[in-house]
């Protein structure tokens, strides 16, 4: 069991250190779509990087995994976590902070490869 510093319930890491997800809900859209498999390695807690695609409880949740993207890293090894379709609120802007317990390294099927960069939501870039 993972015990975040919040002082919240436990959350269970994976069963397995590689495991197959499957996506449900448009949370994640474009980068993963409903009905995506994904193979996801374990992830020791601390670990996660911010642009990470990761599998993540919550201490408030323990019970709810879900994919999400890490938008923060956070002390006590926990991270703010979002979806990259904006209208899905499913996730620490919801739940409060998670715990990452798995990175997520390949989509499987339909389309095997890397998954991408978050999509660009039309806010400005720096030029150096």
């Amino acid at each position: 069991m993972i015990t975040p510093h919040t002082g919240e319930r436990p959350v269970p890491p994976l069963p397995a250190p590689w495991v197959l997800a499957r996506v449900t809900g448009p949370s994640m859209t474009p980068t993963v779509r409903h009905g995506d498999r994904l193979l996801v390695r374990r992830l020791r807690p601390g670990r996660a990087r911010v642009g990470d695609v990761v599998l993540a409880r919550f201490p408030s949740r323990p019970d709810l995994l879900v994919v999400k993207r890490v938008h923060r890293v956070l002390e006590g090894g926990t991270v703010d976590v979002r979806g990259d379709n904006t209208l899905v609120t499913d996730d620490s802007r919801a739940y409060g902070p998670a715990v990452a317990v798995g990175r997520v390294v390949a989509r499987l099927r339909p389309w095997p490869g890397r998954l991408g960069p978050p999509p660009d939501r039309g806010q400005p870039r720096s030029s150096a």
